[in-house]
Order: structure tokens, then C-alpha cells, then sequence
């Protein structure tokens, strides 16, 4: 988002394209329990663009669980977005499922990190949670994407992270953002999954930064009782722009 409606990010108005995506959620019949806004809110720095995602999205009525992309300003985004129905870096306990976002992100770096505090914070939810499931939301992507300057800007840490998730026995999922392009691979037995943006993609595969023509999108995710995941990826048509 920008602080101003028609502002654009590569030739695309972003408001225009989320806008879609959420005009295509309300007309689907498909109802969520929550949103999850795994980062890059905004564009522009501003406090008045969070302000306009804020005006977007509330009128879905569901509570909104933001973690934050390095295109965030954290300051800005946890003061925006920490009042219900918006929670920033925060979790929630639904049937028997544990959903938390941790924040990934490094000041003045494009790659991510989770930091030791994270870390520990996260240990210590995987360690107390009366859950028997647990999906995890962050930014950047845990496994490498196979596109050489996206892996530059990957989690640094992301073995550590890992090893903690696995050992724990109880994480099923990790959604992530970041790299504006499908993916859904499994690490073990978790299941990794990226999901494009809601305004411009990124070539897949790719070496050096390119575009990619896919139009927006966004995932529906459904956490059932045994544990199982299912998650199924929206492309916005033209018809729907």
C-alpha cells in the first residue's frame, strides 16, 4: 500500500489489485476465520498507508494476524496494527491448532533473520501450547527458491529455524511472503508454503531480478483436527481487475 490511492509499484496500482482480491474473497461464499498478512504491507514509509490498508481490510470483519516484511516499517506497522481485530507478531489458539507470526526481518537488509529473542519466544509457544498442531507465519522463505538473487535475500538462520519447528513435533505448516511467487514444498514433515503477492510477481527461477506476468493472488489455507493442511492458490483474473 501507498499513502495515496493511485499510487503504483512497477506499473501496477497496488490498491486496485488488493482491492480485487478482496472484492474476489467476499464473492467466493468461502469464509475464513482470519487473515494472515505474512509482511510488505507497505511501500512508501508511511503511517497513512498502513492507515489505508487498515480501511481496506477491516470491512471484512475478521481479525487480521500481520507479521513484517522488510519493506516494513516496524515501528510504524506495530503501532498501526496492534489493536484488535489487528495483531502484529502475535498468536491465537483455535481448536487444535496453535497459529503464530514471528518477525523475520533485519534493519536495512532486504534478507531476513530470526532473531535469538524470536527464537527463544517462539521455543517457548512450541514448548507451552496445549495445541496438537501449529502453523507458523513469517516473511522470508525457510528453503531455498531455486532463483539465485531471491536466495541472496532469504532467512540467514534458516537451519536453526528449522531445527527448532522439527524438533518441536507439533508444527504441520509455515506460510511465508517474500519472494512474490507460488511455492509449496515440505521440509520433513512440515509443509512450506510461499503465496504470490496481491499486486506484481517475480520470474521464477530466475537469476537476476525479473517480473513475472501472473496476475494477483492470494491462498485460501484450511488447518484441520488430524493435523492435515489444505491450501489452495487464487489467481485474480482479468475479469476480476
Amino acid at each position: 500500500m501507498f499513502a495515496a490511492a493511485d499510487s503504483s509499484l512497477r506499473g501496477t496500482v497496488t490498491q486496485s489489485t488488493f482491492t480485487a482480491v478482496l472484492d474476489h474473497y467476499r464473492e467466493s461464499g468461502w469464509i475464513a476465520d482470519l487473515v494472515a498478512m505474512t509482511g510488505d504491507v507497505i511501500q512508501d514509509d508511511t503511517a497513512a498507508a498502513y492507515d489505508r490498508f487498515i480501511s481496506l481490510i477491516d470491512p471484512l470483519g475478521l481479525p487480521v494476524y500481520c507479521v513484517p516484511g522488510n519493506h516494513d516499517v516496524r515501528p510504524l506497522m506495530r503501532a498501526a496494527l496492534s489493536r484488535p481485530p489487528f495483531y502484529y507478531c502475535d498468536a491465537v489458539t483455535i481448536g487444535n491448532w496453535l497459529v503464530t507470526g514471528i518477525d523475520s526481518c533485519l534493519d536495512d537488509d532486504a534478507g531476513g533473520r530470526v532473531s535469538n529473542h524470536e527464537m527463544a519466544r517462539l521455543e517457548a509457544q512450541l514448548s507451552n501450547t496445549t495445541a496438537d498442531h501449529v502453523a507458523i507465519c513469517l516473511h522470508h522463505p525457510p528453503l531455498a527458491m531455486g532463483s539465485h538473487w531471491l536466495d541472496q535475500v532469504g532467512l540467514k538462520n534458516a537451519e536453526d529455524f528449522l531445527a527448532l519447528i522439527a524438533r518441536c513435533g507439533k508444527v504441520r505448516v509455515a506460510l511465508f511472503g517474500h519472494v512474490h511467487q507460488e511455492f509449496d514444498e515440505f521440509y520433513e514433515s512440515i509443509r512450506i508454503i510461499g503465496t504470490p503477492s496481491t499486486c506484481r510477481q517475480f520470474q521464477p527461477g530466475s537469476d537476476e531480478f525479473a517480473l513475472d506476468e501472473k496476475p494477483p493472488a492470494y491462498r485460501r489455507v484450511e488447518l484441520f483436527a488430524d493435523g492435515s493442511v489444505d491450501a489452495k492458490l487464487i489467481w485474480i483474473t482479468t475479469g476480476n481487475l
